[in-house]
């Protein structure tokens, strides 16, 4: 975490939550460029169970084709590619039982609203990953950033759906205080004055 500008109180408590004993569903929302995925890579190290990140304007097939490599990358085995987001799942869902290690399993989905395109089927295909298996297992720790705001408020965090509640935590990452982007500067070796 020596990489980490500022932000102790968002360090301090993505250490609580990491901390107790029950699945939690953290949510990092804020503006485009703020550091919700640097944020979250440094805290946990990049040593995640397993990490996807949507890509802007890309299809459905390509976003599982993303998902594909990602699991063979993390789980070690060869899982073949899939049509749909509900097989997806079922395939992490038994790369998470496999896995026996002890302590957190952490899963970190980054820009979620983009692998939610039209007809996708990815949302609905992740409520049910997370309400028949995630929540009840107190060894994961599931992450989801977003930079499209509205949709994380209006899909996840207020959802009247099957995620309805079933947040467990948010951070909704501001901007640099004017301490904290003093304290930034000056790690980039920038010279400059508080006065004009």
């Amino acid at each position: 975490m020596n990489n980490i500008i500022g932000r102790t109180g968002e360090i301090q408590r993505l250490t609580d939550y990491v901390n107790s004993d029950k699945a939690e569903f953290l949510v990092v929302y804020g503006r485009r460029r703020i550091g919700k995925t640097f944020l979250i890579k440094q805290f946990f190290k990049e040593k995640f169970t397993f990490y996807l990140s949507g890509a802007e304007n890309a299809s459905k097939q390509q976003q599982l084709f993303n998902f594909n490599t990602a699991l063979n990358k993390y789980s070690g085995m060869e899982f073949p590619p899939v049509d749909s987001w509900q097989e997806a799942f079922v395939q992490l869902e038994k790369y998470l039982q496999s896995r026996k290690t002890r302590g957190r399993k952490v899963i970190f989905i980054d820009e979620m609203p983009w692998l939610d395109n039209a007809k996708s089927g990815f949302l609905s295909a992740f409520e049910y990953f997370w309400n028949t298996y995630a929540s009840s297992k107190k060894e994961i720790f599931l992450v989801v950033c977003g930079s499209a705001t509205s949709w994380i408020m209006n899909k996840i965090i207020r959802n009247r759906g099957g995620l309805h509640n079933r947040v467990t935590r948010q951070i909704f990452l501001q901007p640099f205080t004017l301490n904290e982007t003093e304290q930034f500067l000056k790690s980039k070796k920038i010279v400059f004055s508080r006065f004009r």
